[in-house]
């Protein structure tokens, strides 16, 4: 029992020294933590007075920098602004030196107009002298001569015109290529100007719709049983279907072009849908018909708007719209009506005419090959009819009527509006000629060449836009050349009809031959 009572308090003596001890760590240890709060709090506060000096220290050196390269744009500034009033000093220094030479030759040219007056004038004091003496010689002669004084005039007049022959040649050849720098000179700068301004590409389609198969099976389909097919298409549409050996390609064949193009885009239509029978080709056309007429209109407005025009009548801009499927020599003649309204507003606002007008006369002037093949008549009487039936200003029916020299041209315009027609048809890559046509040019520039008197041979050559003639130098002298020459290009200008220009180049040659032996 004793024993008992002395283990219970021994462990309690126990219990109580661990609680005691334990109480006293405890306490040791919440003051070693206070401690070492209290000294991390203390280093954390010299740190951030640390960084907050390290931070003013940067930041001035910031503002440092700043303030210098500031001050070095202010100063480069500065120098750019001295830098261009020197620059302007100059200018001005320049333009008043100009404006000396000017004022200098200005009065240069005034002198030179009063000398030229002078030597005018000196010039018809002779003259009136030379009529003078003329008239006593003539006097002298009939006196003399006991002729009459129409008949001395004729036998002068036809010694004079010997004479005087080849110095009226000389004389013509002077004063053309005198005239020819001058307007070659303007004229030239206008159209290479013109011609800058617009740039186009140049474009070309061929005129034969062909159409390709997946498989030759499809030629069979679109025959049907005993042909019905082919019938039913070519009596929808109105053309003619060729299908040859050729592997896998049809051809469409027929005069009016939007008749082709409604043709192949509805074939098209039924190759990829498949059901080909005379029900669905019908459906198709009408389908294709009314879409057209949509495409069409949108076609003729956009061209109106790229060039910027006025309310036009709706038919007039279907028939605008047509032209897109109109083809003249592999031309496309929507894309040359724009060309040339183009050209006929730059050219027109170089001469200070109305471009908007020019442009409506450029864009128009081809109107009749819209429907050519619907109405007999040239295409220049077609569409002269169409412009007066839509109320057209009597200046685009007048380039209607004039682009193709069938009428006289009456505006300025309508000389503009031929000018671009040539320069939009002759341009490299415009038009496809067929070797008919090429070869019976070549033969006319040789026919004409051959017809003058003294030629021995002409060729044409650079495909008709060159042409030289060989002369015999017995019967042709050098002056006579050259009225060989002008006297073969005015035959040309009013005998053919050519893309472009010809350069016409007369030669003369004379060998000396000897044989040594």
């Amino acid at each position: 029992m004793t024993f008992n009572v002395m283990s219970i308090i021994a462990l309690v003596f126990g219990i109580l020294l661990g609680v005691g001890i334990l109480y006293l760590i405890i306490r040791l240890n919440d003051k070693n933590s206070e401690n070492k709060a209290d000294k991390i709090i203390s280093e954390a506060k010299k740190e951030a007075e640390k960084v907050k000096r390290d931070g003013i220290l940067e930041l001035k050196e910031e503002s440092y920098k700043l303030k210098q390269e500031t001050d070095r744009e202010i100063k480069e500034r500065k120098q750019e602004v001295k830098e261009s009033e020197d620059r302007l000093l100059q200018r001005e220094g320049s333009l008043d030196k100009r404006e000396e030479l000017l004022q200098k030759r200005d009065n240069s040219l005034n002198e030179k107009e009063e000398s030229i007056n002078a030597l005018q004038k000196e010039i018809q004091e002779k003259d009136a002298k030379m009529d003078e003496l003329l008239k006593e010689e003539m006097v002298i002669l009939e006196n003399i001569a006991k002729f009459s004084k129409d008949k001395a005039r004729e036998l002068i007049m036809e010694r004079v015109e010997d004479d005087m022959a080849k110095e009226i040649a000389s004389y013509i050849k002077e004063e053309e290529a005198k005239a020819k720098l001058e307007v070659d000179r303007k004229a030239k700068n206008m159209l290479v100007d013109s011609m800058q301004r617009y740039s186009n590409d140049v474009t070309s389609e061929q005129t034969v719709s062909v159409i390709t198969l997946p498989n030759d099976e499809m030629k069979g389909r679109l025959i049907g049983r005993e042909g019905r097919n082919i019938r039913t298409i070519e009596a929808v549409t109105g053309v003619d279907l060729i299908i040859d050996d050729t592997p896998e390609t049809i051809v469409i064949s027929s005069f009016d072009p939007y008749r082709r193009e409604m043709a192949k885009i509805a074939i098209e239509s039924l190759i990829k849908d498949g059901r080909i029978h005379p029900a669905r080709i019908e459906e198709l056309y009408d389908k294709v018909s009314n879409d057209m007429k949509t495409k069409v209109m949108e076609i003729g407005n956009n061209a109106i708007t790229e060039l910027n025009l006025s309310k036009i009548d709706p038919e007039l801009v279907k028939l605008i719209g047509k032209l897109n499927f109109r083809y003249s020599y592999g031309q496309n003649a929507l894309h040359h009506s724009k060309e040339v309204a183009y050209l006929s507003g730059l050219i027109a606002g170089q001469l200070g005419e109305n471009v908007s007008l020019a442009r409506r006369a450029g864009l128009l002037h081809d109107i009749g090959k819209s429907i050519d093949f619907e109405i007999e008549g040239s295409h220049v009487e077609i569409g002269a009819d169409i412009a007066k039936k839509y109320h057209e200003d009597e200046v685009v029916i007048d380039s209607i009527m004039s682009h193709h020299h069938d009428n006289e041209a009456k505006y300025l315009i309508s000389e503009i509006v031929e000018i671009a027609d040539t320069l939009s048809a002759a341009r490299p890559g415009a038009r496809n000629d067929s070797m008919e046509n090429y070869i019976k040019r070549l033969e006319k520039l040789e026919e004409i060449g051959n017809s003058f008197e003294g030629v021995e041979k002409t060729f044409a050559m650079q495909a008709g836009r060159e042409v030289r003639v060989m002369v015999k130098p017995e019967s042709v002298d050098d002056v006579t050349s050259f009225k060989i020459a002008r006297d073969m290009k005015e035959k040309i200008e009013n005998e053919m009809q050519y893309p472009g220009t010809i350069k016409i180049t007369v030669i003369r040659e004379t060998r000396a031959q000897e044989e040594a032996k």
